[in-house]
């Protein structure tokens, strides 16, 4: 634990008097701050890191939001309560990509009652959602749900979800963003088995987004996928980037080491999406939480530095010694 200057606690009294959204702004700042000695960091004011969509060059928060079974909490009315304040921290936070998906259970319909009761809070709100189903014509109602689940006339982004009858789906969706009713088109995956298939997809179709998955432990994509998309001008957002929490498992127990304050780290979620996010293919990565304070440490991770080069492989050297 970091203690804070007198000096610092003596400004940070003016937080009572901030609105929510700035104070929780703030707490990511002090996640930062905490790798800084006062006087420099008075003289650091970190901005939100984002990236932009290569397509468009609209520009994204390198943090996003997934909500694979954290969100798929059925009509529980004190769940459901919670997951709108964890979202609420997320806005509040400047996150805008959230993701869901058909095959999440209640997931899409949680977060239609967490956006409606949210209102104005819930903005700018990048939507990201999917088209899961064998049957063609199951996918253009599955779409039209997925909106009214959300509450949305349109989403930002649909995606082809693992691949499932991708040549339908994706002629579905492309022709919904020429005619104006998408912004964006893209294709997913979360686990390995159908990489050769998604690189062909990659070269031949006019996709604006993937999705895939990629840790520390699993760097299998910056081999072909991430290059490739770097080439091709498609966006990438990173799912599962703590391989399904199993990194925290494996590694929390172990103190982080003194360097990472070099790329103003100060926590595991932290090092963790950092090393996911500094890789130049990488737009976006959407870890899932159900809890506030861990909202709170992913986010951080979406400002002050990211590790270059160099530093990633002394991260991936330091978690193989462990």
């Amino acid at each position: 634990m970091v203690s804070l200057p007198i000096t610092m606690v003596i400004n940070m009294t003016g937080y009572l008097l901030q609105s929510r959204r700035t104070l929780l702004k703030q707490l990511a700042l002090m996640s930062v701050a905490s790798t800084f000695p006062y006087t420099a960091f008075s003289k650091f004011k970190p901005a939100l890191i984002t990236r932009p969509i290569p397509s468009s060059g609209q520009r994204l928060p390198v943090i996003g939001m997934g909500t694979h079974i954290t969100f798929n909490v059925g009509n529980d009315p004190q769940a459901r309560l919670n997951r709108t304040e964890v979202l609420r921290t997320f806005f509040d936070m400047g996150g805008q990509v959230v993701d869901s998906s058909p095959m999440y259970g209640s997931a899409e319909a949680v977060l239609g009652f967490c956006i409606n009761r949210l209102g104005k809070s819930a903005s700018p709100l990048f939507s990201a959602t999917k088209v899961w189903t064998s049957d063609t014509e199951d996918g253009k109602e599955q779409i039209a749900d997925s909106q009214r689940l959300w509450g949305l006339d349109q989403f930002s982004l649909n995606q082809v979800h693992n691949l499932v009858n991708w040549r339908s789906h994706l002629d579905t969706l492309l022709q919904m963003k020429a005619d104006g009713h998408l912004q964006y088109v893209g294709i997913t995956t979360s686990h390995g088995r159908r990489h050769r298939e998604l690189e062909k997809i990659m070269q031949s179709q006019p996709i604006d987004f993937v999705q895939l998955t990629y840790h520390i432990n699993n760097q299998d994509v910056e081999q072909r996928l991430l290059p490739l998309a770097l080439e091709k001008g498609i966006a990438v957002i990173i799912n599962r980037p703590f391989s399904k929490g199993g990194l925290f498992d494996e590694y929390q127990r172990y103190p982080l080491p003194d360097w990472t304050m070099e790329f103003d780290c100060s926590n595991w979620a932290q090092f963790f999406l950092k090393f996911v996010v500094s890789h130049p293919a990488v737009t976006c990565a959407i870890p899932a939480t159900s809890r506030i304070d861990h909202m709170i440490e992913n986010m951080g991770a979406g400002y002050g530095r990211l590790p270059d080069s160099g530093m990633r492989q002394r991260m991936i050297s330091y978690v193989q010694s462990l």
